[in-house]
């Protein structure tokens, strides 16, 4: 058994009830402590007494923005509250995004600048911070690795439509970050994925903007925020002779 009780950082929990928060789940019952960063000040606190409540070890680091001097401010909070050599930080999901889905002409300086913070920026001080802690870990005799970072993409990642020019070039700058970051630090023995969500995801926000209980209960045409996080502990499992960079994940009736 580890002498440290290894941290799972989570950036981007929505409402609570999508893929930020139930990665959190997952990852607090295989015995993590959970830091939430997030820029929904109330989202945050109800998910951290949640997993408070279930007997999980949880704290949520509020960020006005995703912007470097964000991200990096509450990663110093992180290593106070999770200080080593009792804590390790061993696994980070970046979840966070934004999406814009308008005619390109439509598109204002407003929308690129927050796709750029989100996406762009944002990730790349989450990796940044991330990246440097899995450097100082020793290597887990169990899997290989010093950590594993996870970017959720999305089908925009690889393909762009006639609305997604904005949100498209964000993913697409993610996968790119994630592949280069996966090729670099692999030699480190440090595992870096990227997740293709091909699909709509069942969360708060859109079965509130579909209202159709019949797409809410049909696992064969939505994607459950659990199932995800499932596939992203199956991620942190693997052992280093056969590591998965990119998963493509979709309901089983989606169109592709």
């Amino acid at each position: 058994m580890p002498s440290f009780k290894p941290v799972l950082v989570v950036a981007g929990i929505g409402a609570g009830g999508g893929t930020g928060g139930a990665t959190a789940r997952a990852f607090a019952k295989l015995g993590y402590s959970i830091a939430l960063i997030a820029r929904g000040t109330d989202s945050l606190k109800s998910l951290e007494t949640e997993l408070q409540n279930s007997g999980a070890e949880a704290t949520s680091f509020p960020i006005p923005s995703y912007e470097h001097t964000s991200i990096k401010s509450a990663f110093e909070s992180i290593r106070t509250r999770y200080a080593a050599p009792q804590y390790s930080i061993r696994a980070a999901l970046y979840n966070a995004g934004h999406g814009v889905w308008k005619p390109f002409l439509d598109i204002t300086p407003e929308d690129v600048k927050i796709i750029t913070e989100t996406n762009v920026e944002g990730s790349f001080a989450f990796a940044h911070e991330v990246l440097s802690d899995f450097k100082k870990n020793e290597i887990d005799p169990a899997n290989g690795k010093r950590g594993i970072l996870i970017f959720t993409g999305a089908t925009a990642s690889i393909r762009g439509n006639t609305t997604t020019s904005a949100f498209a070039a964000g993913k697409f700058a993610l996968r790119a970050l994630s592949q280069s970051l996966a090729k670099e630090f692999g030699k480190q023995n440090i595992h870096v994925a990227h997740a293709v969500i091909d699909g709509s995801i069942s969360t708060p926000l859109s079965r509130s903007r579909r209202d159709n209980p019949e797409w809410e209960q049909n696992e064969d045409v939505r994607l459950s925020p659990e199932a995800i996080a499932s596939s992203y502990v199956y991620l942190a499992s693997q052992e280093r002779s056969a590591w998965t960079w990119e998963l493509d994940l979709r309901p089983a009736h989606e169109k592709w």
